[in-house]
């Protein structure tokens, strides 16, 4: 594995932000922190950054929340001296695409969809669960069709908390093994788990449709595995998906040739 997939990773989400220390084109180690956390965030990215070969190494950022990812990529330009290189401006996701021109799509739905394609090679569904649920498609060419956004689990919960005024503040888990939610709290999570559910199980089956073949389906997200965990429609859970997407945007980068294959429109 080439020197040049050294890096520094800082994928900066709406909620939380994850650190990693990317060697030799693998995850050596990571961290996350909420996103306004500045300061831990850039002491771990400092952390993380000294142990690198920076001879060779390079900070690379990901961001679906520009006002933390300004904070955070000031400071580690003023301490580090070095650029950080921003996916989506600097270099490309490497995931072709088939959108309404005028669309923009978040880079971590990108990602996600670009390092599913790269470690799978075939079509399949993408579903990430954090502070939205995302489920996206890409097809057996590599080509990311977009998908459905929703809110997440515990924006669900918030808003039904907010817009009323009976219903608790509760803090998203597993609801009990039950059919029925016997106290407000567990019909709440219940609500809420089994409608996530189910939307992923609907919009599986009308990509597939649509595709007419059914995709496999990979979840990621910090509720991923509390959603999906014994659902027999998810065949992988895998939580640093985004990590892995920005691994291949740096791979593709250094090999220009597979850029171009990548990010052309269908």
């Amino acid at each position: 594995m080439s020197t040049e997939l050294t890096f520094l990773a800082i994928a900066v989400g709406n909620t939380r932000t994850t650190v990693a220390a990317i060697t030799c084109g693998e995850v050596s180690k990571q961290t996350a922190f909420p996103s306004n956390s500045i300061a831990d965030i850039v002491d771990a990215c400092l952390s993380f950054w000294s142990d690198l070969d920076t001879e060779v190494g390079q900070i690379v950022m990901a961001t679906t929340n520009e006002e933390a990812a300004k904070s955070i990529a000031d400071a580690l330009s003023d301490q580090t001296s070095r650029d950080i290189w921003q996916i989506g401006e600097d270099l490309p996701a490497p995931i072709g695409q088939h959108l309404d021109p005028e669309t923009l799509t978040g880079i971590d739905r990108l990602l996600n969809a670009a390092a599913a394609w790269d470690a799978h090679q075939q079509a399949c569904v993408v579903v990430d669960a954090g502070t939205c649920i995302t489920v996206d498609f890409v097809d057996g060419e590599g080509t990311f069709h977009g998908g459905a956004i929703a809110p997440g689990a515990q924006a669900q919960l918030k808003a039904m908390h907010n817009d009323t005024s009976a219903l608790p503040d509760i803090t998203f888990e597993a609801p009990l093994k039950e059919a029925f939610g016997k106290n407000t709290a567990q019909a709440m999570l219940q609500g809420v788990f089994q409608g996530i559910r189910g939307m992923v199980r609907q919009l599986s089956e009308q990509y597939a449709i649509r595709y007419g073949a059914y995709p496999m389906v990979i979840a990621t997200g910090g509720d991923a595995m509390v959603l999906f965990d014994d659902d027999e429609l998810i065949e992988l859970i895998v939580p640093d998906l985004q990590l892995h997407g920005m691994i291949s945007a740096v791979k593709h980068m250094v090999s220009p040739e597979e850029v171009d294959a990548a990010t052309s429109d269908e």
